[in-house]
């Protein structure tokens, strides 16, 4: 968790930067999606990631790996698997750095792709078309063909333990998976993140991604705000006009560099939920004013808030007020266990750009319209 904290952190400095449906198990803050991959396929997990668009897994021969449970794929040994030329156009659309992989000299020269995150992981292999598997049983397994992925030789980070192989891209740009799917999903997808406390129990309840018609988010008690694209597309913009800390409310437009249009990023692959220093202090001022106890340090190091086995009814109900949406959060959106006797708020400041994190979006159904640009909410038991 400590380390899910720091990738936060390092994440929105980043940022700053020029119907089917798929089981979703939580991984200490991170969240992973089980999919198969080559042909025969190949079961693997990677952090289903919404701020990050190519989809890339661990490839043999490994140059440099991070440990990881599942087998490392091995694209010799599947039949669909097509390395992309690096004078082809989809070598040279990329939205990161690519290049021609020069090793192969007496070979068709591959496209090289360097992707690096905030929290300076990164991984670097060869760009390629495969065959991609997801869903919750054989018979109602979707099959995407030719789609882009990459297929990493040289990879290394804070990645959260063993059990990923990489990352799923569920941003916005060009080469995610979502972009990808194109029309067969209407521009729809959601998901429901289940609390990833629950790990410390024998039962861990698993979380699900939607695509297409099942991603629409239905009922009377959903909340709908716009959706606004700027650059860079992989991410997806909200607007916040303010927080709410019970009847107490701060507004964004009080604070001019916090407000505008798209002011800050809803993120699956980001744990924690981040502010500009301005916004956080004001905001934390407020939280400590309603709660009215002690506070501690954080044994973690990590978060600025903290306090001592506090019961779950001192916490006041924290309401994100974004355009034509009030979304209230309860305590497990804005506490998180960082060791047997403290919780700590989990939220921050951030100097890089705004982001709503996974904490945030736990027991909400959260869906995506791209085709009309709006994200929905609604209050949902996920471990169900």
């Amino acid at each position: 968790m400590n380390n899910s904290f720091h990738r936060s952190f390092h994440r929105s400095i980043s940022l700053c930067l020029p119907s089917s449906s798929v089981v979703v198990a939580s991984n200490n803050g991170e969240y992973l999606m089980r999919y198969s991959i080559g042909t025969p396929p190949v079961r693997t997990l990677g952090v289903a990631d919404t701020g990050s668009d190519l989809t890339w897994t661990q490839c043999l021969p490994c140059k440099n790996c991070f440990k990881q449970q599942s087998r490392i794929f091995n694209p010799k040994k599947s039949s669909t698997y097509k390395p992309l030329h690096c004078s082809s156009k989809m070598c040279h659309a990329a939205n990161f750095p690519t290049s021609c992989n020069r090793v192969m000299m007496k070979k068709k020269k591959t496209c090289r792709y360097h992707v690096r995150y905030g929290d300076n992981s990164y991984s670097i292999g060869d760009l390629a078309t495969e065959t991609i598997r997801f869903g919750s049983s054989i018979h109602k397994q979707v099959k995407l063909k030719k789609t882009v992925i990459g297929c990493g030789h040289n990879n290394a980070g804070t990645f959260s333990g063993d059990k990923e192989s990489g990352i799923v891209g569920l941003g916005g740009g060009k080469f995610s998976l979502i972009s990808q799917m194109g029309s067969s999903i209407g521009g729809k997808f959601s998901y429901c993140l289940a609390p990833f406390f629950y790990q410390q129990k024998t039962y861990i309840p698993k979380s699900k991604i939607h695509f297409g018609t099942d991603g629409f988010v239905p009922g009377d008690d959903v909340v709908t705000t716009p959706l606004t694209r700027k650059f860079p597309a992989t991410y997806y913009y909200l607007t916040l006009e303010g927080v709410s800390v019970g009847k107490q409310r701060l507004d964004f437009r009080n604070v001019s560099f916090s407000y505008g249009e798209g002011n800050i990023i809803i993120d699956s692959g980001t744990v924690l939920t981040l502010f500009s220093p301005e916004i956080y202090v004001k905001l934390e001022s407020m939280v400590k004013t309603a709660i009215k106890l002690p506070t501690i340090a954080d044994p973690s190091g990590s978060l600025n808030l903290c306090y001592k086995s506090i019961s779950i009814d001192k916490i006041p109900i924290i309401t994100m007020h974004f355009i034509g949406a009030d979304l209230k959060l309860g305590p497990w959106n804005t506490f998180v266990e960082t060791s047997d006797s403290s919780m700590c708020f989990a939220f921050a400041a951030s100097y890089g750009g705004q982001i709503f994190g996974n904490i945030a979006q736990m027991n909400f159904l959260v869906g995506y319209d791209l085709n009309n640009k709006r994200v929905s909410f609604k209050p949902t038991d996920c471990s169900k």
